[in-house]
């Protein structure tokens, strides 16, 4: 099993920054990749950033790109996304999510933290 907590959300105005965090727990040796997800109220879950845990290779959604940046730190087993210029469409909540490697989902899911912006 793998335990992820997230941080970092808050109010911010538009325009804002806020960097998440996210720190995996448990048996994470095997872990391939991890992911931020969001879900703002009456909306699905959408995908917003994805890194590979060796590689860092990264990858992100089309509304976000170019404003947000994912990050990790291996030896602390923390996943980070810096999230700057802000809108009021980015209000979610958002999630931390790990796959482990050759499993093609994501398996473990934090339990989010809330993130609004106000215009």
């Amino acid at each position: 099993q793998v335990q992820l907590v997230e941080s970092g959300g808050g109010l911010v105005q538009a325009g804002g920054s806020l960097r998440l965090s996210c720190t995996a727990s448990g048996r994470t040796a095997n872990t391939y990749r991890m992911g931020w997800f969001r879900q703002a109220p009456g909306k699905e879950r959408e995908f917003v950033s994805s890194i590979t845990w060796s590689a860092g290779s990264t990858y992100y959604a089309v509304s976000v790109k170019g404003r947000f940046t994912i990050s990790r730190d291996n030896a602390k087993n923390t996943v980070y996304l810096q999230m700057n210029s802000l809108k009021p469409e980015d209000t979610a909540v958002y999630y931390c999510a790990s796959q482990r490697l050759g499993v093609g989902i994501y398996e473990y899911w934090g339990q989010g933290t809330q993130v609004t912006i106000s215009s």
